[in-house]
């Protein structure tokens, strides 16, 4: 008899645990919240800004650390520009319309119809840009596959684009502008990462 109170007792604060592990656990925020799409449709009206921070591209054949600079003209024209520590031009690229054209750092210039396959050709870097023009101000672009936040923000989405599964993970916003956007996100495909930093937003 005694073990057998001895066993019960031990199982009272088990069960206690399990139970206030149960209540305390945040519900998961509803993408259909008014507070989501309100959010959304404000980030959606910006179609002029610019942004600049850190640029990490890590994977088991590159690794690639520069500074990034990224203006947003209109919703089909913007630069990416990447410069080395010392501030040297490593990539240059213009988009507008469907004419793109890239100044490497040597200086020269090549033109195409498509960013991607352009930067993955000169520079082996495997950048989904044009859903990252949606990702980097916090909008799920053309993944259906996301989370919010508690604060009816993004937090993580993942995106299939062909034979590439990504993954994007949310790790901070920016109260200082408003609406609030990404400051620090993550992306991820295979042993490729992208870390983007975000140090400054200008809205116009």
């Amino acid at each position: 008899m005694l073990i057998c109170k001895v066993s019960l007792l031990r199982l009272i604060p088990l069960s206690s645990l399990v139970l206030t592990a149960c209540t305390t656990t945040k519900p998961a925020t509803s993408l259909n919240s008014s507070q989501w799409h309100t959010h959304q449709q404000a980030v959606q009206q910006l179609s002029q800004y610019q942004t600049r921070g850190s640029f990490s591209y890590l994977s088991d054949k590159k690794k690639v650390y520069a500074r990034f600079f990224w203006q947003q003209y209109s919703p089909e024209h913007y630069r990416l520009l990447l410069t080395n520590p010392l501030g040297s031009t490593e990539l240059d690229l213009n988009v507008r319309l469907n004419v793109v054209q890239l100044t490497d750092h040597q200086g020269k210039r090549y033109v195409s119809d498509n960013a991607e396959e352009m930067i993955h050709r000169l520079s082996g870097m495997e950048i989904p840009l044009k859903n990252l023009l949606q990702w980097i101000l916090g909008l799920p672009g053309g993944s259906n596959d996301f989370t919010l936040d508690d604060q009816y923000r993004l937090s993580r989405l993942n995106y299939q684009q062909g034979n590439l599964s990504w993954a994007v993970d949310y790790q901070d916003y920016s109260g200082a502008i408003t609406p609030q956007l990404p400051s620090r996100l993550e992306l991820k495909q295979g042993d490729q990462r992208i870390k983007l930093k975000i140090d400054s937003w200008a809205i116009k």
